[in-house]
């Protein structure tokens, strides 16, 4: 039987006609495999209307997945206690003939296939199935990949409705010459909090061969929203094979002088800072999280693969977050999810007010000194509790640039990572080779006490993305270098490191950053002149002075600026032989020019070292 001909007794009549309106016939038999096996009791297929959407926002109500608070949009969602967060053991990267992979989670394609079908056979009886299209990128552009998604969870798809741009008239429109992404989710059974129950069977499994993730037995956002962080691993691989970017960066415009605008991506790991700078409120946010950047006539161009905020709710505070606070307490279309809930209003961890002392959260009924089974006190809401919020709801969001199918011209790359000992504040790269590889790829973030329980430990985590990688490291990287190579003029590279301590006291303040962002913004147009160091450029004393006052109010003493950017001799080359012996020993078969530049890094520093010793002041390296 062809596969619409299976559609037309699978579906009821309107929802058929919808799939008939697209003329793809390797997604009508995707459609139908899938809907005939999970053997859902009713399909609902949504369309880009507002009423097919406003259908799933009332569904995710109805079947108890979501529940309204006072204030009017405002909904929350809670995942089983045990479904907090990406589950890194059951999520592998499924590869032929069980292809190993360095620091990548992998199966066997058929071993992993087979049984990720076996957990999903039927798991739909009973149940609705919302067939969902959207867009990775800007609609009708360059940047534009399609996707489908299938799921069981009224949850997942509002998520969905409310991150990413509609596809279903892009389906129409590009008709077979789609070449679309497929998610399939089911949350499985549910227990009486309509929270995921099997989790001893909860998989989530990615086919590169196919692009199809599957995802069974979980709720939790970073599991189961096909087209967050399970389709990065898709388009990694697809920017390799084809010779662009896919990058866990966020997309920002920095405002110069006489009304100049100037865009920026920056990759940092979990808690160094990304979000942070994005939303610096004088600044405007184009994307918090994922961009795409393509080569276009020579300049490299990006676009936000998204058009909303899954963001992490904990420390959200008036004083640090005033937009984001500002926009949770609008009544505008927000899930919040495995928060504390008391009277209808939500309440996290650190939110710079009080918090009840009972409530509600993804826990159930809870009380301050509530005990989990394992005898751990239960905070008021989960550490990764989040929001999901559409970036037109925040008054800094550069709209233009957000659906603009040409994307907007990268001026800089920014890598930051969280280092006690080591990097200056901000730097800037000699050029594209050097930044990639002594910024990019020897990227670093210390853990934090809050998050490990051990403190200061240097965990590798290359341009942010070790997570979420679906090639061999090396390749990856080459593409990298490749891409700088094939632009008429490649953006600048900076880093940035916010956490500089001496004797346990911070160096930089927490909106210093707001002067490093300006200060690599008139670099980008060589506004100002830098110092030459031995790891790159770094800014004048003089020309600091003049930023922290216009930008910040601030004075900025000598003594400040030669403590924050001494050149650390000793633990500079302690990084250069930690970062060579990791890909010399853990990763292998990395480009050549990789282990040549950081080299070259060597060499310099010890000539440095041999001139001046090692603690280099930036006032000696001025003056040389």
């Amino acid at each position: 039987m062809e596969p619409l001909e299976r559609l037309e007794k699978l579906l009821d009549k309107e929802q058929f006609e919808k799939i008939k309106a697209i003329d793809n016939p390797e997604l009508h038999a995707f459609l139908a495999e899938w809907i005939g096996w999970l053997e859902p009791e009713r399909v609902f297929v949504c369309t880009d209307s507002e009423e097919d959407e406003q259908y799933v926002r009332w569904k995710a109500l109805y079947y108890g997945e979501e529940k309204m608070l006072e204030t009017p949009n405002h909904t929350v969602h809670y995942d089983n206690y045990y479904d907090q967060a990406r589950d890194k053991a059951n999520t592998a990267t499924l590869l032929p003939g069980g292809k190993k992979l360095p620091y990548i989670n992998t199966k066997d394609r058929d071993e992993g296939l087979k049984e990720i079908r076996e957990l999903m056979k039927g798991i739909m009886k009973g149940k609705e199935l919302f067939v969902c299209f959207f867009v990775l990128g800007p609609k009708n552009s360059i940047f534009t990949i399609p996707a489908v998604q299938l799921t069981d969870s009224a949850y997942v798809a509002h998520s969905e409705f409310i991150l990413y741009r509609k596809g279903y008239e892009e389906f129409k429109r590009l008709g077979r010459q789609a070449r679309f992404f497929r998610f399939v989710h089911s949350a499985g059974e549910l227990d009486e909090r309509k929270t995921s129950k099997n989790l001893d069977k909860r998989r989530i499994y990615i086919d590169l061969q196919d692009e199809t993730v599957y995802s069974v037995n979980t709720q939790y956002g970073g599991n189961t929203i096909g087209l967050k962080k399970l389709a990065f691993r898709l388009t990694i691989k697809r920017a390799v094979e084809e010779g662009w970017l896919s990058e866990h960066m966020f997309l920002m415009r920095v405002n110069g002088p006489h009304g100049r605008k100037t865009y920026f991506t920056g990759a940092y790991p979990s808690m160094c800072g990304k979000t942070s700078t994005a939303m610096i409120p004088w600044e405007n946010i184009v994307g918090d999280d994922l961009s795409f950047i393509l080569p276009v006539n020579g300049v490299a161009r990006g676009a936000n693969v998204e058009k909303g905020v899954f963001g992490i709710i904990q420390g959200v505070n008036p004083e640090d977050d005033p937009i984001i606070w500002q926009v949770l307490h609008s009544p505008v279309e927000i899930i919040f999810s495995n928060v504390l809930v008391k009277d209808g209003k939500p309440y996290w961890n650190d939110m710079g007010i009080e918090i009840p002392d009972e409530g509600e959260n993804h826990s159930g009924k809870w009380w301050r000194g509530k005990k989990d089974e394992e005898g751990n006190e239960i905070p008021p809401s989960h550490k990764n509790a989040r929001f999901t919020v559409s970036l037109e709801h925040f008054p800094n969001a550069d709209l233009e640039a957000l659906e603009n199918p040409c994307g907007v011209e990268i001026g800089g790359m920014i890598f930051g990572g969280r280092d006690a000992d080591t990097w200056p504040p901000v730097r800037e790269a000699f050029n594209w080779e050097h930044g990639v590889i002594t910024m990019g790829a020897s990227l670093e973030s210390e853990t934090t006490a809050a998050t490990l329980g051990k403190e200061g430990v240097r965990a590798f985590n290359p341009m942010a993305i070790l997570d979420f990688m679906s090639v061999h490291l090396g390749d990856y990287l080459r593409n990298y270098l490749e891409f700088g190579r094939k632009l008429k003029k490649a953006p600048k590279i900076f880093a940035v490191n916010y956490f500089l301590r001496d004797n346990g006291q911070w160096l930089n303040h927490k909106l210093d950053k707001a002067v490093w962002l300006k200060w690599m913004e008139l670099r980008v147009h060589n506004d100002v002149d830098a110092i030459e160091t031995p790891i790159g450029y770094i800014p004048r004393y003089r020309d600091l002075v003049k930023l922290f006052k216009d930008v910040l109010g601030k004075d900025y003493t000598r003594e400040d600026y030669e403590k924050q950017f001494m050149i650390r001799v000793p633990e500079l080359l302690a990084k250069i032989e930690r970062i060579e012996g990791i890909y010399r020993e853990k990763v292998g078969d990395v480009p050549e020019e990789l282990f040549r530049v950081l080299e070259e890094e060597r060499k310099r520093l010890l000539e440095a070292k041999e001139k001046y010793g090692d603690y280099i002041s930036p006032f000696a390296l001025e003056g040389s």
